[in-house]
């Protein structure tokens, strides 16, 4: 096939999905574990109370690509975080207050892109040192703020985008006094919760939600001074999929609230340390609060 008719092939098959948008709802998501079960819940929450079908387009890379592609009319919503709306779409500075940064991504993203952003599903997936159940009940450790009195004692694992990121570590290190037996180990994120449990490393920079943390006995530590900004789990939608799409609205607002961040590290170690499929963990977590009890009848 030479390139002209390679691109008009092309147009030709976008523009076909984009005449078919409205017989159809389509769902995307990022490319990691817990967008993926996400993905998945909102998809099974509008198949339970919409006869539209839904199409799932996952593994969307990151946000900018989940962003364009919202933008162009190839998927009427995924679930973003706020803090990463607020720095990486809108390109502001971060803030700690979770109602301020709610505030200014719904405003602008409406007036910028007439998207919607719906009410937080509930937990915060923000960065959070972590550290060994064991040391921290030894030594009373329960927020950053304890962590600055043993640190001298202590060796910390990060990947190599916290000590980068204008939101992690010479901040975290500034606002908190932190100085560590050694110079942070940076190391792949994979490898961050190995190193902690062979005990190479006594505290590891993560996120909210990982899976391993309740299974290896691990604490959060509180954020006692409200450093990292908030990363709450938002669905944004299309203005135009809501008018298309009545049970859209409906649909989500009963997801509002509904995960927390101990039921998002169960979901996302089912998905990666026990193998399940992200469509039977969406299912079981909404059959478990009563989220498909609604029918199609009912609307």
């Amino acid at each position: 096939m030479n390139r002209r008719n390679f691109m008009t092939g092309a147009l030709a098959m976008s523009l076909a999905g984009c005449v078919s948008r409205r017989n159809q709802i389509a769902v995307g998501t990022k490319n990691f574990t817990e967008q993926l079960i996400l993905g998945e819940i909102l998809a099974q929450s509008l198949e339970h109370v919409s006869a539209t079908p839904v199409e799932r387009r996952f593994y969307l890379a990151g946000t900018y690509i989940c962003q364009q592609a919202l933008l162009a009319g190839r998927i009427d919503m995924y679930v973003e975080y706020t803090g990463t709306a607020l720095g990486a779409i809108l390109k502001e500075q971060p803030s700690q207050n979770h109602e301020e940064v709610l505030k200014r991504i719904t405003e602008e993203y409406r007036r910028k892109f007439d998207l919607v952003v719906m009410p937080p599903l509930g937990f915060n997936n923000s960065f959070a040192l972590v550290m060994r159940g064991e040391d921290s009940r030894r030594l009373s450790i329960l927020t950053l703020s304890d962590l600055a009195k043993f640190a001298p004692q202590l060796r910390l694992g990060v990947g190599y985008e916290f000590l980068e990121r204008q939101d992690g570590f010479p901040g975290l290190a500034n606002t908190y006094g932190l100085k560590f037996l050694e110079a942070p180990k940076v190391m792949d994120l994979g490898l961050l919760y190995r190193a902690i449990q062979n005990k190479r490393v006594d505290v590891v920079a993560g996120s909210n939600t990982d899976g391993l943390i309740p299974v290896l006995d691990l604490v959060v530590l509180t954020d006692d001074r409200n450093y990292f900004p908030p990363y709450d789990a938002v669905p944004i939608v299309r203005a135009a999929s809501l008018k298309d799409h009545p049970p859209i609205a409906d649909a989500i607002e009963r997801l509002s609230g509904r995960i927390t961040a101990e039921q998002m590290r169960k979901m996302n170690y089912a998905a990666d340390g026990q193998k399940k499929d992200a469509a039977v963990i969406a299912k079981e977590f909404l059959t478990q609060q009563h989220l498909l009890a609604n029918t199609l009848s009912n609307w």
